[in-house]
């Protein structure tokens, strides 16, 4: 099975890779692009495998370029807490 295909783990993994990238010094304007570049590579190129998955693909496609850095940071913001501090 997939990271993708279930929310909670794709929310953990992606918690493991910025608690990664913030141990490493990466600082949170690249985060930031970073997640803005994994959101537009899943937006066109994976199908969504979940409800949730399909909602930030749904908005990701209508939204401006600046929308699309928001959602970024929002998720950005959610998964902060996930996966092993």
């Amino acid at each position: 099975m997939s990271v993708l295909d279930n929310w909670n783990q794709w929310k953990d993994f992606l918690g493991d890779r910025l608690h990664q990238a913030q141990g490493e010094g990466v600082n949170q304007e690249v985060i930031s692009d970073i997640a803005y570049q994994v959101g537009d590579y899943l937006a066109k190129q994976v199908d969504p495998k979940n409800e949730q998955e399909r909602i930030l693909s749904d908005l990701w496609s209508v939204a401006t370029p600046e929308e699309q850095h928001a959602i970024a940071n929002v998720m950005v913001k959610l998964v902060q807490n996930n996966g092993n501090s």
